[in-house]
């Protein structure tokens, strides 16, 4: 923990010290609550949050990697991550202090959308309970999304490939296991199959969550993909 706060101090206020922190901030919240809100929050007069979940992993899928692009690419291009290196702290440690760092960032990008849970508290009787459970669906989802674009960034020194790579993996990982893809694939392969595919489903176990469903599935789901990440990005650095 020791080696862990002073990077990531130094890692989290960094979003704050340019304006891109705020320029990310500010597109996040601009698309996210236009998309829920354009897309039938008001005309489906139910006190929930469905529309603002549709759209969330979408947003996803171009804001975490563009958050998470420069982790360690900059630190590869300039040269400062010899530096890094060179202080008492482990590679774990470092891996750990950034990803936690732009997590919180990613954190607090979703507490802007809780303006919209307010106003479906003003206008309806929401269940506070199922909101909480997408929220923390929200965060454990961010988690994998940043892991992935956390070792997209260790492998390259271009921040831009770092971008590109991590949202068509996040693609992938998105659309495995998807509905859409196993409807296209249902001719084709065995009921098992499909089952098997769809435990793989960034979509399906975040939805679960989204109903108030806190399933051990859903959370071990993402956890795993994140330390097993997070590994990966360790061995890639020490490589």
């Amino acid at each position: 923990m020791n080696q862990i706060a002073p990077l990531f101090n130094k890692e989290f206020l960094g979003y704050f010290r340019s304006p891109v922190g705020y320029v990310l901030l500010a597109v996040f919240h601009i698309v996210v609550i236009s998309l829920a809100v354009f897309s039938g929050y008001y005309e489906s007069n139910q006190a929930n949050l469905n529309t603002l979940w549709t759209f969330l992993p979408w947003t996803f899928l171009f804001f975490i990697p563009a958050t998470g692009m420069r982790l360690w690419s900059e630190e590869k291009r300039s040269g400062s991550i010899e530096l890094l290196f060179t202080l008492p702290i482990s590679t774990t440690s470092a891996v750990l202090a950034k990803f936690f760092a732009a997590w919180a960032f990613i954190a607090i990008s979703l507490a802007l959308t809780i303006s919209l849970a307010f106003t479906t508290g003003y206008l309806g009787n929401p269940d506070w309970g199922i909101i909480l459970s997408g929220y923390f669906g929200s965060l454990l989802m961010a988690a994998a999304y940043l892991s992935i674009s956390s070792v997209c960034s260790a492998l390259t020194k271009n921040q831009v490939i770092a971008f590109v790579i991590s949202v068509l993996i996040c693609l992938m990982a998105t659309l495995f296991g998807s509905q859409v893809l196993l409807t296209l694939l249902e001719g084709v392969a065995s009921p098992g199959m499909l089952d098997f595919l769809g435990n793989f489903s960034f979509q399906s176990h975040f939805e679960t969550m989204t109903r108030g469903l806190i399933e051990l599935s859903a959370i071990s789901f993402f956890v795993t993909l994140t330390v097993a990440c997070l590994a990966i990005n360790v061995i890639v650095l020490e490589k």
